[in-house]
This record gives C-alpha cells, structure tokens and sequence, in this order.
C-alpha cells in the first residue's frame, strides 16, 4: 500500500504499515482522500532530525484526524498504536506526532537522519519512504532561521492514494476535484515556493558592485583552498598589522617605529628589502599590540609626508607569517627573522593545532617500541611444522632431522681431517720440487 506525497521539491513515495499500524495507516489514507493534507506548510525543517507537516494553517498547533473531521473538535484526537515496537533507526521514516498521551491528530514527520533513539516510544511511526529519498536530501539542505522554520516555502502540493483497502467510516464525504488553497493554509508561508529570489532588487550600483567583489574574493579563496595553498577559504589576515608603502628607500625600521609609536605599543616594524642586496623595497609591516591602536595608525597617517614622500596606509592581508602544512596537518607561525614560534592562534574561524603534539607522541613510540622485546619472526613454513607438531608425521621427520644432526659433527671431523692430511702430502711434494 503506497500514497504519493507531492511537495514543491519533489515527490515522495510512500509505504504503509497497515498490518503494524491500522489506526494510523486508517487516518493517513482518510486525509489524503480528503486531499486534507494539499498545500501544507514544511513549517519545521531540522537538518539531520525531521521534516514536520500536517497542519493545515502552519502554525505548528493546528491540525485534526479524521475522526474530528467527521465528527467535530470533540474527536480531534485518537489513540495510535504501540505495539509492536518499530524505532526511528534511518532517515525516510514516516511517524504521526504524539502527545504526553500518545494521541494522534494530522501532523507527521519524516525523519532526516539515523538512529534518532530519543523519538522511539514517544511518536508512531507508520510508513517508510520508498521513492524519492533525493528529495529528501533536498529537502534536508533548506536554510531556516533559529527556529528551524523554512525561509522559502516548502508545501505538499498533492496526495495521490495508489489503494484504499478500508472502508470509508459513516459520514465521510469525499470532495469531487482538489481544492483550492485559501487564505487559511497560505497564511504561514514567506516566501512562495515558485518566487524568484533577486539579491540585487534595492540595491545602489556601489552595493552590488561591492556584492559582486565579495563574491568573486569568495570564488577565488575556495578555488586556493581546494589546491592546498591555504588551510580555509575563510582565512582571514591579523587585524593589528599595518601595512605601508611608497616609502623613500632612505626611511629605516628605526624611523617608523618612532613614527607610528605615538599610536600605541609596536611588537614589531619591517621595512622589506632584497635579499640580495639588502635595498629597501619601499614597503613596511608594523604589528601593534592591540587593534585600536592599528585603527587609529590608519585613519590619522595615510597620505602623511614622511622623508619628502606621501605614505599610503593599509591594514594587512598578508599570511606570510603562517605556514600550512597541508591537509589535516595544521598550521606553523613564524616571526619576522623566519624562526618558527611555538604560538598557536585562530586564523579565521577554525582553530588549527600546530603539529608539536603528534610529534612527541610519535617519538614517544619510537622509542617504546625500540626498548620492548620485538617477538621473534618465524617463516610460514616453520610456524606450520610448529603448529602441527603433535602429529606423526611431523614426529618421525623431527626424529630423523635430529639423527641426521647428530651424525653431522662427526662426518664433518673426519673429512676435515681427510683434507688436511691430503695438504701436507701436496706442500711437502711441492717444496721437495722447488728445492731440486
């Protein structure tokens, strides 16, 4: 027994469980034949948790079976099943939601991740889905704000009974065609399913030339990310480094740091030059303690007259002093003489460890494993003979490799002695040649 739910992103197919649920699987049916169900609300979508629907006027407090459709509010509410016990274990699983009391009205989720132990025996679950589980994962990736309500509508568009096998209760009156959406049910929503979102309706041409720029500096920071040149495409430089330029070649470290100190306290000031030749290149870095003194260097010094030149000030979009060690390898600082510091920062919004820790674990096992006794290694062959050692084959080889040892040491000495005394006949006979 399968019901079709049609949604805004898809459709889904659905399986009952009529010989575990009937009550359930009774209402369900009932309310889709009602076309009760068309144009409601997704009004609580929770990434990884549930999709929750069913209520016709989307204020999460709505709804009725179909008992109080028939009879009147007095019925809005019956008794689900219990038994047997089926638990929320995978995503794509249809179950009613129950009260303190395990009564049941209209409303329904799907579950969007595993092993959502915390729902068994508290809502009844009565379906699974068959078809359309992309559509879920589409669904399973809608922005929401904090409280888990879709900016941009989702909806069941339509309910299609594939087959009915209960009897319609008295008083049931089915609706010739579907019904159109009134006020009431479209009262919940924000933004309409088929709505275009434009991003630019309202803006000035700065703004969305700014809009455009953001996007294009994002682009190109997920494409460095994606090649390993940074850890993040959300790095972002330190906000108390100064960075200056068209300096005159003859303006020192010395000059700058006087210069900029009236601002507040300088950790460090560089003028850049040449490795080959040490000449100035005309640009500096200066590191303040603190942000605001930075901020303060920035607005009161560009465009000042140092050393009959005008300066340009800027805040720092250099990295330089952070070094990635690839992925899952964390990061590395340096100071300004290229030593390696043993300071561990937050660059950007994700915390990355330097990699001290997992060297001193692995020299740490190093040397565990050089002082353990290492197991002796025996060949394939020998572990075989040694496992089957209780057998007679294995005896009586053993037996004769034994024998054949013993004899070894004394056919060895006999030969030995064989060889040298065939020697000493063939040296003597040389000398006694040589001497004629």
């Amino acid at each position: 027994m399968s019901v079709v739910i049609e949604t805004t992103l898809g459709d889904i197919t659905v399986d009952l469980y009529l010989n575990e649920r009937p009550r359930a699987c009774l209402n369900f049916l009932k309310l889709c034949k009602l076309k009760y169900y068309n144009f409601n609300l997704f009004h609580t979508i929770s990434r990884g948790f549930i999709a929750q629907t069913g209520d016709p006027s989307g204020s999460r407090k709505g709804g009725s079976s179909i008992y109080g459709v028939i009879d009147g509010s007095s019925k809005r509410y019956f008794e689900a099943e219990k038994e047997p016990r089926i638990k929320h274990t995978r995503p794509g699983l249809v179950s009613f939601v129950c009260d303190d009391d395990h009564m049941v009205a209209s409303q329904f989720f799907l579950t969007l991740g595993e092993d959502l132990i915390y729902l068994d025996d508290k809502h009844c679950v009565f379906g699974e889905v068959v078809e359309g589980l992309e559509t879920l994962e589409t669904i399973n990736e809608v922005i929401c704000d904090n409280d888990d309500r879709p900016y941009q509508d989702v909806r069941i568009t339509h309910t299609v009974v594939l087959d009915d096998p209960y009897p319609d209760p008295r008083g049931l009156k089915m609706p010739s065609r579907s019904p159109s959406p009134n006020a009431e049910r479209l009262a919940g929503g924000r933004i309409a399913a088929d709505e275009e979102i434009d991003e630019t309706t309202g803006k000035s041409a700065k703004e969305l030339a700014e809009l455009q720029a953001e996007r294009e500096a994002k682009a190109r920071a997920t494409i460095l990310e994606m090649v390993g040149d940074i850890p993040d495409a959300d790095i972002a430089p330190p906000e108390n480094v100064l960075f200056v330029c068209k300096l005159n070649p003859v303006t020192t470290d010395d000059d700058l740091e006087i210069i900029f100190s009236r601002f507040g306290k300088i950790k460090s000031c560089e003028i850049i030059r040449d490795r080959k030749t040490g000449d100035s290149l005309q640009y500096a870095f200066i590191e303040f303690e603190d942000q605001k003194s930075c901020e303060d260097a920035y607005f009161k010094m560009a465009n000042v007259l140092i050393d009959d030149r005008r300066i340009h000030v800027d805040f720092s979009q250099s990295v330089s002093k952070v070094k990635w060690l690839g992925r899952g390898r964390g990061v590395r600082h340096f100071d300004e003489k290229g030593n390696r510091t043993k300071e561990n920062r937050d660059i950007g919004k994700g915390n990355y460890k330097n990699n001290d820790d997992r060297i001193k674990y692995r020299n740490s096992r190093r040397r565990s494993i050089s002082v353990e006794k290492r197991p002796k290694r025996r060949s394939p062959v020998r572990q075989r003979k040694r496992s089957n050692s209780r057998g007679r084959y294995n005896r009586e080889s053993s037996d004769k490799r034994h024998r054949r040892r013993s004899r070894s040491p004394r056919r060895y000495s006999d030969r030995h002695r064989r060889h040298s005394r065939e020697e000493r006949i063939r040296s003597s006979y040389k000398r006694e040649r040589r001497e004629s």
